[in-house]
């Protein structure tokens, strides 16, 4: 029951995702952050497996901190969807990853970007793209309220409509929702959306 959503808007582009780590009908906790910052100007949002999502993710942020090591040079974020791309695409025939992605990224040259890959690496540039249950409502709502060059506070406003629409349609709805966004002074957490406080510790 997961959900992962994202868009681009005027010189920026917003990734949100559920925080729930969810074991068939157990909820093992509510603040997990599903969205990895891979390197200064790059988000990677993604849905699936627990295990494939945080060992591929943390798999392609090594390698995108190795180029720049070796380098000297940042990969631009076209390229760090392709290699991601490739990476699924060769474990596909060896042992796949159950994993889904929103690649988000800004460069100087050509500003804000999202991409899309999902777990068979079908790879999309796109501006706006969702997984998980949660993909059902947020699309549609994207559908009707998205406009290319959307200022920070209508994405914001529109991420917010997204999130009431999933917790009042969806069955089984994440309660927690994390939003980070990507523009010219770098990826970083810009807010929450929580209904569940999650310390992490258990009442006797």
């Amino acid at each position: 029951m997961e959900c992962v959503f994202g868009m681009v808007g005027n010189g920026f582009a917003v990734v949100v995702a559920d925080t729930s780590a969810v074991n068939s009908i157990l909820v093992h906790k509510s603040n997990e952050d599903k969205i990895m910052i891979l390197d200064s100007h790059k988000l990677m949002g993604t849905s699936g497996e627990h295990g494939d999502r945080v060992q591929f993710t943390e798999y392609v942020q090594k390698n995108v901190a190795l180029y720049l090591f070796r380098n000297g040079i940042p990969l631009t974020t076209a390229a760090t969807a392709n290699f991601t791309r490739n990476e699924l695409a060769t474990a596909l025939r060896k042992n796949p990853y159950s994993v889904n992605i929103l690649l988000a990224g800004y460069d100087k040259e050509t500003g804000p970007s999202l991409y899309y890959i999902d777990y068979i690496a079908t790879f999309h540039k796109i501006e706006k793209g969702a997984f998980g249950y949660g993909s059902y409502f947020s699309l549609s709502m994207m559908d009707r309220h998205y406009h290319s060059g959307m200022s920070l506070e209508e994405a914001v406003d529109l991420v917010d409509k997204c999130i009431l629409e999933i917790r009042t349609r969806l069955v089984v709805a994440p309660p927690n929702f994390v939003i980070k966004i990507v523009d010219k002074d770098g990826a970083r957490e810009y807010a929450w959306r929580e209904s569940i406080k999650d310390t992490g510790v258990s009442s006797a």
